[in-house]
């Protein structure tokens, strides 16, 4: 018999809860796909850098194991190169790293467990790692699980996982979460703000770029997602969403498929449990907290201020409940598997299969420059005459700013200079001043859902608070509007 070609074989990490990390071994599916005894041994890691932290600063720690093998690992990914969530630290060289004297900052001490695995997709190796993170001055409970073998096997077995257990592709390597101990602060992100596209050639590096960079924006606000917090972990967890859903729609003309759809149908259900969070995080630091101390010491503002505090609080326990339970985790899992399997090109094979692989492979700039195009034709259409448009009009004209303001963004850095940055600068205050006026919208429908335990004057005296901004609202939006129509596109056909 000739052998098959070898599948490529893929290694994903996860952090899982501690107290859950034990069930590992005994999951049904792990129990039944068993294919000989687990292998445990004492598991001793020490990372070492220079005094000023040199190695920190360029991504990369130097690991000691117990058996005094030491191993350069970046840590952080390079900015100029795609990323996949889950990717374990790579080794960076073999041969002895050290340009002067290292010094221990941080360890880890547990035992780490082997199994072999026979899955219906194929052998995966699964490994367990629990313990503690240790620092001079803290320490705390830590468990990653790493899954090795062909992509659909891993995949899988992650997604069989994931159902019963808390796991998730870290935030940041267990080296960095040492290093961060050690400090006390919290992990440095792998990745932030928007993905930086100057380095695609083509609209599928693009896009498996921008997908990678904004679910790892996602995986690390999630844990900041609850009460307590403060409003940053929501906002920019609800902003990096917003951007990954605006990127499925932006390539959608060339990788539009039935897992991207489903994908985006996920990330609207994480939307819908974001979205309720934020808006009272702005209605009680903006609008409510200007009527409260406009109207100080008045008992039926207080009792309207107890109320949406009391609905804050359900939003955030709701997203909390989505983000922790295994929805959360499928939904990343489903990212990954695009990310892996590309399944937008399998469409190769229907009717217009040629065409869509043909725009996989164009020349991003002129895939971008010609969505750009389209989209500011949309809004210079939407706000025509803008003067006379109602507010159901002005709100429309909003949506289209935001479209265009996430598209424009994601392919800034495709033409650099002062020309891009001055467009994105009046868009962005054009969208801000629309968002302002549907702040006062969003914000009487709020406390119009108090129900009757909340006087009617107070929910009246807030909606009159609303409507008297809206007025300086339009006309800040209308002279963002003109400043706009000023500058014109900044990007170029090619």
């Amino acid at each position: 018999m000739v052998a098959g070609p070898e599948r490529p074989r893929l290694a994903l990490e996860f952090e899982i809860e501690p107290e859950a990390a034990g069930r590992v071994t005994r999951q049904g599916t792990v129990a039944a796909a068993r294919t000989g005894r687990a292998r445990s041994a004492a598991a001793e890691l020490i990372w070492l850098d220079s005094a000023e932290g040199r190695l920190a600063a360029e991504g990369l720690a130097l690991e000691q194991s117990e058996r005094g093998l030491r191993r350069l690992l970046r840590t952080m990914p390079e900015a100029d190169r795609p990323w996949l969530p889950g990717t374990p630290p790579e080794t960076v060289r073999l041969d002895s790293p050290e340009d002067g004297p290292m010094v221990p900052l941080s360890a880890f001490s547990g035992r780490q467990t082997s199994l072999s695995l026979a899955t219906a997709a194929g052998p995966v190796q699964l490994q367990l790692l629990l313990g503690k993170l240790r620092a001079v001055a803290d320490e705390r409970p830590a468990a990653r699980l790493q899954l090795e073998g062909p992509a659909e096997a891993v995949l899988a077995l992650a997604g069989q996982l994931a159902a019963d257990l808390p796991l998730l592709p870290p935030r940041a390597a267990l080296a960095e979460e040492g290093r961060a101990l050690a400090r006390g602060e919290a992990p440095r992100p792998r990745r932030r703000g928007p993905p930086d596209l100057a380095g695609a050639a083509t609209v599928e590096e693009a896009l498996v770029a921008a997908i990678g960079h904004l679910l790892e924006v996602m995986l690390h606000h999630a844990p900041a997602c609850r009460l307590g917090a403060g409003p940053e972990g929501v906002h920019q967890m609800r902003v990096g969403l917003r951007r990954l859903r605006s990127v499925l729609k932006v390539f959608r003309p060339a990788a539009g498929c039935p897992e991207a759809q489903e994908f985006d149908v996920g990330l609207k259900v994480l939307a819908d449990r974001l979205g309720p969070a934020r808006d009272w995080d702005v209605f009680l630091a903006g609008l409510g907290a200007a009527v409260a101390e406009a109207l100080e010491g008045d008992k039926r503002i207080a009792a309207l201020m107890k109320a949406a505090e009391a609905k804050r609080q359900a939003a955030y326990a709701a997203l909390r409940a989505e983000l922790d339970g295994p929805g959360f985790r499928r939904l990343v899992l489903a990212g990954l598997g695009l990310l892996l399997r590309r399944p937008w090109r399998a469409a190769a094979g229907e009717e217009d299969g040629a065409e869509r692989l043909a725009r996989l492979e164009e020349a991003l700039p002129e895939f971008a420059a010609a969505l750009l195009d389209k989209r500011w034709h949309k809004l210079c259409s939407e706000g025509e005459e803008i003067e006379g448009h109602s507010a159901e009009a002005l709100h429309e004209v909003r949506l289209e700013a935001k479209r265009l303001r996430y598209a424009a963004e994601l392919f800034a850095p495709l033409w650099p200079g002062k020309a891009t940055r001055r467009f994105q600068k009046r868009l962005s205050a054009l969208q801000e001043e629309l968002g302002f006026a549907n702040d006062t919208a969003v914000a009487r429908s709020l406390v119009a859902s108090l129900g009757p335990g909340v006087p009617a004057w107070a929910v009246g005296a807030v909606e009159g608070f609303a409507t008297a901004r809206v007025g300086a609202a339009r006309k800040h939006a209308l002279a963002a509007w003109e400043d706009l129509m000023l500058v014109g596109p900044s990007w170029t056909r090619l």
